[in-house]
Parts: C-alpha cells; structure tokens; sequence
C-alpha cells in the first residue's frame, strides 16, 4: 500500500470481535497504567519510570522485527517512504500522543488527583475522536456526527464522571484542567495517526514500531534533563512484575493501530475508555474494596453502554 489518503468503504462495516478487542485493550491500559504508576513510586521518579516502559517496549518490538523479515521489509519501506516524502511526516508522529500523556501524569496528577485527571481526558479524547472521524484524518475516513455517535460520546463522558465522581475534587486551579484535556487530545490524535501508517504501511506493527521510537525518544529527552537537575533514581526495583508496563503497552498500542481503521477513531476510543474505566473499578475494588460505591459501579457499566451505543450506529455509505 503507498497511498496516504483514508479509505472511505474498507471500513464500512467492522468485524463483531472489534468493539470487544478494544475494550481488552483498554483493560490492559488500565493494568499498564497501574504497573507504570507503582514503578514510579518505587523509584521516586515518573520520567525514568516512563522511560524504562517506553524503552522496553522498544526493545520488545526491535527483537520481533529483527526475527519477521516480513515486517522488516515493510519497516523499511515505510522508512524509505518517511525520508522521500511518500508519506508525510507529521502522520508518523503518533508517539508524542503516548509521551504526552505519561507527561501529563506526572505533572497533573499529584494536584489533580487520578480521577479529575481521567474525566479530563476523556472529555479531551471524546471531542478529539468526534472531529477527527469528521475531517477523515483516521483511516477509516470520513464518519458523519450521526445522533446516536453524539449521544454515545456524551454518555461516555457522564459515565466517566459518575464512575469517577468519588475521587474528584475541585480544588485544584481550574487551568490545570488543561493539561489533561491536552493530553486527551493527543491520544485522540495518536490513534488516528496510527491508524494512517498501519494503512500505508500494510502492518500495525510497523506503525507500533514508529510510535515507540518517536515516545522513547521524547520521554528519553525528558528524562535525561529532570535527571540532570534531580539527579538518578538511588535504584531499580527487584520485582520483575513492574517491568511488564512495556510488552503491555506494546500489545495495547498494536491493537489501536489495527483497529483503528475497521472502527473508526471514535468507536476505538470510547471502546478503550469503557475497558480502562471498568478495569480501574475492578483494581480499586480489589486493593480497597470498601470504596467501591454504587454510584462506581453503575458508571462504570454506563461506559460500556456508551460504547456499543457509539459502535452501534450506522456509518452513511459515501
């Protein structure tokens, strides 16, 4: 595949596992996100935590393709098709989304708090995937603000509150909302791009292997300067489990950028979302069962709800 510009009838119709393969993969957002953060806590340092799972990831992704010449060849291309113009540039970027994120955490989060920081987010990420199926920069191409896509975003976004609501607080200054909704929008972004090289590429892992360069390289730069004025980490945990955050995020950043396409940008995110939210009710339940509520949990089947509402509408043939 060389061309660049978005189908508009390959994605007509997605296959039935699709919704439920993204969900997954937003239940292992949700699992990467905890191992990142006690890794984080463990060395007292977000960015070197961020590097290290980035980094990983990268290792993980750079052995697969040194044993698949299938997916070297394609990487290659790709590469080629990068330095000659073939393909633009700033379509390539999606790892800044990833960056992005882990970089809003650890500036927001401590004042924000986890759960103000998810419905910004959201909210950032939902209007994000609502204009980019618009404009058609995904590559399932242009997807029309049908009412029941509307409706199932904004369901989405009132879920998140409800399932959230326990932990928001609002004393925080009202500009650091910004950061989040930053990072949503990144994310929103990241998966559309993503999406954009598996299509060009003809293989998700290409477009996985480009999204772990460009985030290990931001993050790394990152680091390397907060290193610099903070000094390193005293030590690497022992426990190997909290090493898992990359092959994760490998497997998650794999399964946006196949599904991207057959879904659309929308249906992907608010898929994810659903699993993220469900799978973070079910790790607070199981580490501090007495602050589950009902009010928890009924937002939490609500994001799931809003999913296949979002999934369930039709896209207009062109």
């Amino acid at each position: 595949m060389t061309g660049t510009s978005p189908q508009t009838s390959s994605a007509s119709h997605a296959p039935w596992w699709a919704v439920p393969a993204a969900v997954v993969g937003g239940v292992m957002g949700a699992t990467q996100a905890r191992i990142n953060s006690d890794l984080a806590a463990e060395l007292e340092d977000g960015f070197v935590a961020s590097v290290i799972s980035f980094g990983s990831g990268l290792v993980l992704i750079l052995v697969l393709v040194a044993l698949m010449p299938r997916l070297r060849r394609l990487s290659g291309t790709f590469w080629r098709d990068l330095r000659t113009g073939a393909f633009p540039w700033y379509l390539a970027i999606g790892g800044l989304g990833g960056a992005t994120y882990v970089l809003g955490q650890s500036f927001s989060v401590a004042l924000l708090g986890v759960a103000l920081f998810i419905v910004c987010v959201v909210a950032g990420q939902t209007v994000t995937g609502l204009v980019v199926d618009r404009v058609g920069l995904g590559p399932g191409g242009v997807r029309h603000l049908t009412p029941m896509r509307l409706i199932g975003a904004g369901l989405m976004v009132v879920s998140v509150i409800l399932a959230m609501s326990r932990g928001i607080s609002t004393e925080a200054p009202w500009y650091l909302l910004a950061l989040p909704m930053v990072a949503g929008v990144a994310m929103g972004l990241q998966q559309a791009t993503n999406g954009r090289v598996t299509q060009h590429s003809g293989h998700f892992m290409v477009a996985t292997l480009g999204n772990f360069v460009v985030g290990t390289a931001a993050l790394g730069m990152a680091a390397l300067a907060h290193v610099l004025v903070a000094g390193p980490p005293e030590a690497l945990p022992a426990n190997p489990l909290l090493y898992l955050g990359g092959p994760i995020g490998v497997v998650f950043i794999a399964m946006a950028a196949y599904l991207a396409g057959p879904l659309g940008v929308l249906t992907l995110a608010m898929s994810t979302i659903a699993g993220q939210i469900v799978a973070s009710v079910v790790i607070d339940a199981i580490a501090a069962p007495g602050h589950l509520t009902p009010l928890t949990i009924t937002g939490a089947v609500l994001t799931l709800v809003a999913a296949a509402v979002t999934a369930s509408a039709r896209r207009p043939r062109a």
